[in-house]
């Protein structure tokens, strides 16, 4: 049991810390999408200010992910789960969180073959007019989603242990889900 805590210290310190630098990238796409649109007013438009923005959107979403799993800000079907004992909650959880495990996984597979195809061929190259490489957010894209499989084997050691001692197991550095706004 010992070993679960400290992983979901680990995992949890690590994935909350993250996320809150990474809330602020928001600014950086924001900052690339008023350049955009100035350059476009003063009749210079750019070439890659639109391929930026998105991949700041891409590392802001899947870096921002493990943090969001953390805080409970998904989406759930309440229809049923509202109603359950927290008891209730922690299995139910820990049935479906192998759902997104195996989810994650397949993911994670298909972004590092990506990533190596990327790396094997020279660069592979967007087919816009920018021509960016593409390999560092693909690199980007592995890492969230390896932080965000990471982040779902904490939350499932978080319902055994709740499940076995009867305790909630939070990490000391997460706030309250209410403090993820």
């Amino acid at each position: 049991m010992s070993f679960l805590r400290r992983y979901v210290a680990l995992v949890d310190g690590f994935n909350y810390r993250l996320g809150r630098v990474m809330m602020y990238g928001i600014f950086a796409l924001m900052a690339v999408l008023g350049y955009s649109t100035f350059s476009k007013v003063a009749g210079t438009p750019s070439l890659w200010t639109l391929e930026m923005a998105q991949f700041f959107m891409v590392g802001y979403y899947i870096l921002g992910g493990p943090y969001a799993m953390q805080m409970g800000s998904n989406v759930r079907m309440d229809l049923f789960y509202g109603d359950f004992t927290p008891r209730r909650k922690a299995w139910f959880d820990a049935i479906t969180v192998f759902f997104l495990l195996v989810y994650l996984g397949i993911l994670l597979w298909g972004g590092i073959e990506s990533t190596i195809y990327a790396f094997q061929y020279g660069g592979e190259r967007s087919p816009s007019a920018w021509r960016p490489y593409m390999w560092p957010i693909k690199v980007v894209m592995c890492v969230g989603i390896a932080l965000m499989l990471l982040q779902a084997l904490s939350e499932l050691a978080k319902d055994i242990l709740y499940l076995k001692t009867g305790e909630p197991a939070r990490a000391d550095t997460q706030a309250e889900p209410g403090d993820a706004l």
